[in-house]
């Protein structure tokens, strides 16, 4: 496990659990706990928890993953679902991607297409986006969210709300046939919501983690959803719910 993975590590059980020990985390980390104190130290001094005696504790309560510290949690089965993603795209095609760790990876397979236009309030997936010259590419305005490099906000839906796209790759943090599709915040939300209004298609694109979860904002019922695309560990009663719900599920 690099070093990486074992701050994301961290980030996700403190996440989860609102504190975490050293003990613990030497046991679910397989590294020494010096090794684990430079680690919440070195979190410590990036404002992401506040340190204790023996363990760390999350900076006001709960809160959300940063994006950077996501990357690297269930990356193969974000690969997969990407692969699976890109095969809904014909050359040519108008699409859009919101912000987050799946969708950043549906947008590096993008390269196998040509002449696409693609729409995103995601900065991380802009920059990686521009360079590329088969692909025409349109950023929303907006104000940045440090956690997940979306562009969010008045500014945003502003610019989403005058375009039309045929596929909206929407990335969440939770999905259920009961909450629908759920983030963190609220603000994020409706921005999100907006490009699921602007699509023709709505895919979502989440690893099995997020399905039979609910986050505080909703995105959307599933009725604005046509396909999710996730991971085959995925909750098997839940993934059936969605689908009863008229959504086609894709396991990959």
């Amino acid at each position: 496990m690099n070093r990486a993975e074992r701050l994301g590590g961290i980030l996700e059980q403190l996440a989860e659990r609102g504190s975490v020990d050293v003990e613990d985390l030497v046991d679910a980390l397989g590294v020494s706990p010096a090794t684990v104190r430079r680690d919440l130290q070195t979190l410590h001094e990036q404002r992401l928890l506040e340190r204790t005696h023996g363990g760390a504790v999350a900076i006001n309560g709960l809160y959300e993953l940063p994006l950077r510290y996501r990357g690297s949690l269930n990356r193969e089965e974000k690969l997969r679902i990407a692969r699976a993603a890109v095969e809904h795209v014909r050359d040519g095609a108008t699409i859009a991607l919101t912000g987050g760790t799946t969708t950043t990876e549906v947008g590096r397979m993008l390269v196998q297409r040509q002449d696409l236009t693609v729409v995103t309030n995601a900065i991380n997936i802009a920059a990686e986006l521009a360079v590329r010259p088969n692909i025409r590419l349109i950023v929303s305005g907006g104000v940045a969210r440090a956690a997940s490099y979306e562009l969010v906000g008045p500014l945003a839906d502003d610019t989403l709300s005058q375009l039309n796209v045929e596929i909206a790759f929407i990335g969440v943090d939770g999905i259920s046939a009961a909450a629908g599709l759920t983030t963190h915040r609220e603000v994020e939300a409706r921005t999100n919501r907006m490009l699921v209004e602007r699509a023709s298609r709505v895919i979502v694109v989440a690893d099995g983690s997020k399905v039979a979860t609910a986050a505080l904002a909703r995105i959307c019922a599933l009725t604005d959803v046509d396909t999710l695309i996730t991971t085959s560990g995925a909750d098997a009663d839940e993934l059936r719910a969605i689908a009863a719900a008229g959504v086609s599920v894709e396991a990959v």
